[in-house]
């Protein structure tokens, strides 16, 4: 009942992207797409086309949308949908939880610039817009839509016959999708603050592996993983996932363990021996 695919996509290029004017006038959620944006979200719906159903894919595979309450998300969804046929289709899902991170309301540029720079000083996980959300919070709220979509998966309110290849496809922000892919690689604080931001209708597909687990580089080059700010030990521990079987722990992976612990005894005999060499 896995989806073979879960797909991260931001919107379209928007009016706000153009120009940051635009949100002193225009609530954030209520910004539109630029005529580019629109052609964007077309184009990268015929990508997606071509993805799902490519070699090696089942000929009957389906879609299932989840998108951002947003303006531009929701027109970003309704140009993609214009490259998948009804019979492709098996439903939509708009869902708040995988909104934009909230800046304020109305936002005065010159101080938001300022705020900006101060956030950089600070560090972009941990710091709060005034009247808004910092990335912490963000990711609060995406660890529970986590919660709702493997309920959908595994109760199959999805309604997905399992002997289609499912793709689920998340149309959303930037820094969202980042706090999705950090949550569900269990990257760390540091890590998340090296990626980069997607960019307009770029995404990135999470892809079962021949092993049950979800990876990146099944579908990405390692040169884009690397782009995108993944370090080379982010990146290897994709590979690995690509032919892990599921559920198993990646010994190598240095976040897991070593980047907590100056050192780990191998075993509890270890402990003491090195407790009754400091006793003497």
């Amino acid at each position: 009942m896995l989806p073979k695919r879960i797909i991260l996509m931001r919107h379209g290029e928007s009016e706000g992207n153009l120009d940051t004017s635009a949100y002193t006038t225009t609530p954030d959620h209520s910004i539109q797409l630029t005529p580019q944006g629109m052609a964007q979200a077309r184009h990268a719906g015929a990508k997606l086309r071509e993805l799902m159903g490519g070699g090696g894919c089942s000929p009957d595979w389906r879609v299932y949308f989840y998108v951002s309450p947003y303006v531009r998300t929701r027109s970003t969804l309704r140009e993609v949908g214009r490259c998948f046929s009804k019979k492709r289709v098996i439903g939509v899902r708009e869902e708040s939880r995988v909104r934009e991170q909230d800046f304020g309301n109305f936002q005065a540029e010159a101080r938001m610039k300022v705020i900006k720079r101060t956030r950089q000083r600070f560090g972009r996980f941990f710091y709060r817009f005034p009247e808004g959300e910092s990335a912490a919070d963000v990711f609060d709220r995406v660890s529970s839509f986590f919660e709702s979509m493997w309920r959908d998966i595994h109760n199959n309110r999805l309604q997905n016959d399992p002997s289609n290849d499912l793709n689920l496809v998340i149309v959303s922000h930037g820094l969202t999708s980042r706090i999705f892919l950090m949550k569900w690689f269990k990257w760390t604080v540091e890590q998340f603050e090296l990626l980069n931001n997607l960019g307009n209708c770029e995404f990135r597909v999470m892809q079962l592996g021949s092993g049950g687990e979800y990876s990146l580089a099944v579908n990405h080059t390692e040169e884009e993983m690397l782009e995108w700010g993944l370090s080379p030990d982010m990146v290897a521990d994709q590979k690995w996932r690509a032919t892990a079987n599921r559920g198993t722990w990646n010994d190598q992976c240095s976040w897991y363990l070593d980047e907590f612990f100056d050192h780990l005894a191998e075993s509890d005999e270890d402990i003491v021996e090195k407790e009754d060499e400091a006793n003497f």
